[in-house]
């Protein structure tokens, strides 16, 4: 990984230290002679973001950056303009190291904070979209339900959790049909509604978002980056901030389901798949447990 740093973005880089941060990627410090210097992702495409789709949504963000947008914390460009690269099957990029901290939960729901994260939603709403944006695509595949019905049927052998996850998914099945087909319903009224699709974060809740040492507030993690309602990163925000903005409920209820949907569909994939009982399976589970709830 330290060898595709040095050859695309920064020659000098020094060493890579990896960090135990997020869920699903994997990060690292890119250290140059002068100390931390690039934030570095390995992404993994799946069939819901295509590696496409992740350089678009970078590309984006740097042009949203460069337009003056604020606080957008965006790749960097590297050998030939490039903001990702294919590494063991993954996608590498980097990001300028900026010292600071993820807000708490409780935090991220305080009133200054979360007017702080409207202002920003406002802006990045607001802003000129760039060409190279992709416009948003349900995440779930028709066929859900289905699917989970017929993974379900047999035993999960492959790891330690396998047995309890299919029982949490199989119990929950008639309620993810029903759920699906309001989803399929709100997914048609949007294609109608193409005219109010503007650039939008897509997961912009406290786990993305940085305070930088001298209090600048940045959404990190670019790569949902797309052209969608608005309602799409409303998520993020309390009821009352949702209504002062004017939220569409069926908009709102659209990106609510697809969220529980497409949790549902990765947990059927991470349990049905060999797995060890590490602590990120022991995350998963109880995701699986929350999003169930």
């Amino acid at each position: 990984m330290l060898e595709a740093v040095r050859r695309t973005w920064l020659p000098e880089a020094e060493q890579a230290i990896h960090l135990p941060l997020g869920f699903g990627a994997h990060h690292w410090r890119i250290d140059g002679p002068e100390g931390p210097t690039l934030f570095a992702t390995l992404d993994r495409p799946s069939p819901t973001r295509s590696a496409g789709s992740f350089t678009a949504a970078y590309l984006g963000a740097r042009e949203l950056r460069a337009g003056g947008l604020p606080g957008v914390l965006a790749p960097c460009a590297g050998a030939e303009g490039r903001v990702t690269i294919r590494l063991d099957g993954a996608l590498l990029s980097v990001t300028p190291w900026r010292e600071g901290r993820t807000p708490t939960e409780a935090e991220a729901g305080g009133a200054g904070h979360a007017q702080r994260v409207s202002a920003l939603l406002d802006g990045l709403h607001e802003a000129r979209a760039p060409e190279v944006l992709r416009p948003w695509a349900a995440r779930v595949s028709p066929g859900l339900a289905a699917r989970l019905e017929e993974r379900t049927g047999s035993a999960w052998t492959t790891g330690p959790m396998g047995e309890t996850a299919r029982a949490l998914l199989r119990g929950a099945a008639p309620r993810i049909r029903e759920i699906e087909v309001r989803y399929r319903e709100l997914v048609a009224l949007e294609s109608t509604r193409a005219h109010r699709r503007v650039p939008t974060h897509g997961e912009p809740h406290h786990a993305n978002q940085l305070l930088t040492a001298d209090d600048e507030l940045l959404l990190v993690d670019w790569e949902t980056l797309a052209l969608a309602p608005l309602e799409r990163d409303l998520a993020a925000l309390s009821s009352k901030l949702r209504d002062a903005r004017g939220a569409d409920p069926a908009m709102s209820e659209l990106f609510d389901l697809e969220w529980t949907l497409s949790e549902v569909e990765e947990y059927m994939r991470w349990f049905s798949a060999p797995h060890m009982g590490t602590e990120d399976d022991e995350i998963a589970l109880q995701g699986l447990r929350d999003e169930l709830n």
